[in-house]
């Protein structure tokens, strides 16, 4: 039996005891919100993963590498996000297992179907339709990413997770949110929240001596008027484990309010922000360049509705510094023109690392809650 541990906070529990509805400053929209008056501490959004909800979660379907050029291709299926013992599992498997190893340098992927459920859903970055050269490989690796976006987002509130992460080189698990609209422009002006990142690399060891893969974990806002100027490492927090977080479930949280922001480990703050008057504008320090927030409260760009993404991406050309070390090395570079198939031809380097279901990103359940 899947036991399910409740984190509320003093408004949840003067809800739940007292049967009193202090109206909340949360609001909610989409198929799967609440309706009627929200109260403080009330749960608003659950998923234990007892079943695979395709209403509530909707896949994106695209080859665009999200932005960074990752080496993943997102799509919907079993093999690779599915719901078992209460779980949810996002797995990696390879495409040349499918079309076999040439199709990789010399096949074309459209994967813009003709139903609505099949339809790519990002044509960036040559998101709908790939063709490999000898050059420039299809992306080798299917994997999922699953968003809320058109049956859940909400401003302000706590977001509990319990998730275990997945162990395997260039593994790149995430937990975050993007607003339902873009109210103040295009990424990051409109921000970006991230709940949680992870590397799969048991090893992945940083210039300063510190070990960036399984055993941390982190926590980011992104933020600013434009990609240039994104503040992230004034609001980004990280927190190591030796054991690792791909050895266990551990339960990750996030509280947002109209002051700031809070994030937590197994109930341990690792960070927070609180934000001045002058709104995260004042924040940044931002100097010549219009402002995209004139005129909103503070809290923007983070006082709009947000939606929930949970995936698993693999590679790229920023996630993994070149300046790390790796036990197994690292089969391409971030300034490499031809850094997928320099992955996929190294895949002897990083191969034995991905045992399956360690492979696997498993969330237990998602919880939001009422401020």
């Amino acid at each position: 039996m899947k036991v399910v541990i409740y984190l509320i906070g003093v408004s949840c529990l003067a809800y739940t005891v007292a049967g009193d509805c202090v109206a909340s400053s949360t609001t909610v929209s989409g198929t799967a919100a609440p309706s009627g008056t929200l109260c403080s501490g009330q749960l608003i959004f659950e998923d234990n993963f007892n079943e695979f909800n395709l209403k509530t979660w909707q896949h994106e379907v695209t080859l665009g590498g999200g932005g960074n050029w990752e080496f993943q291709y997102y799509l919907n299926n079993r093999t690779n996000s599915f719901v078992e013992n209460g779980n949810l599992h996002i797995k990696p498997t390879y495409l040349s297992d499918d079309y076999g190893e040439g199709f990789l340098s010399s096949g074309t992927l459209d994967i813009d179907g003709s139903y609505p459920t099949d339809q790519c859903t990002n044509a960036a970055n040559y998101g709908c339709t790939r063709t490999g050269t000898s050059e420039n490989y299809i992306n080798p690796i299917k994997s999922a990413r699953i968003r809320t976006v058109d049956s859940f987002s909400f401003k302000y509130g706590s977001v509990v997770v319990r998730a275990k992460m997945p162990a395997g080189d260039w593994l790149w698990p995430a937990i975050w949110l993007l607003p339902r609209y873009n109210t103040y422009g295009t990424w990051p002006a409109s921000g970006e929240i991230d709940l949680l990142e992870s590397r799969g690399n048991k090893n992945f060891v940083s210039p300063y001596g510190v070990n960036i893969g399984t055993q941390q974990a982190a926590s980011t806002l992104h933020w600013g008027p434009d990609y240039n100027q994104n503040q992230y490492m004034k609001t980004h927090w990280e927190k190591n484990n030796a054991a690792g977080y791909d050895t266990d479930f551990h339960i990750y949280k996030l509280v947002w309010n109209t002051e700031g922001f809070i994030f937590y480990i197994d109930n341990e703050q690792i960070g927070s922000v609180t934000v001045p008057n002058g709104g995260f504008w004042e924040y940044g320090g931002f100097a010549n360049v219009d402002n995209p927030w004139q005129g909103s409260s503070k809290m923007a760009p983070f006082d709009q509705e947000f939606y929930l993404i949970i995936n698993l991406a693999v590679g790229g050309v920023n996630f993994f510094s070149d300046d790390c070390t790796n036990p197994g090395g690292k089969p391409w570079s971030n300034s490499s023109p031809t850094s997928i198939k320099d992955f996929w031809l190294g895949k002897s380097q990083w191969e034995s690392t991905w045992k399956n279901p360690d492979n696997n990103l498993v969330v237990d359940y998602v919880q939001v809650y009422a401020l």
